[in-house]
């Protein structure tokens, strides 16, 4: 409780009025508040996630900054269907009747 005792009126009016002003500005600018949201809530940006659509790889703007590509192939895994036909009593040849 002691650093929030430090605090005082003072900084606590200060960080209520900047919560203020980002809502007001989330509120002003709903592209940035969405852009914020998405890239808190996947780590990607609305920017990303469209370049990953349209390029079907998986895509990061940060990879700028390092050796790999913006965009990668994203591996998909072989499936391999083990499923069996299991016949119930609907599935019941009767023998035909004379």
């Amino acid at each position: 409780m002691a650093p929030f005792a430090a605090l005082g009126a003072s900084g606590t009016a200060a960080a209520s009025s900047a919560g203020t002003a980002a809502t007001t500005a989330a509120v002003a600018n709903p592209m940035t508040a969405t852009s914020l949201l998405s890239t808190a809530t996947t780590g990607k940006s609305p920017l990303e996630h469209a370049a990953s659509a349209v390029t079907k790889k998986e895509c990061s703007f940060m990879n700028v900054v390092g050796p790999k590509p913006i965009c990668e192939e994203v591996p998909i895994p072989a499936v391999t269907d083990k499923s069996e036909a299991y016949l119930g009593p609907a599935d019941k040849v009767d023998a035909p009747t004379k």
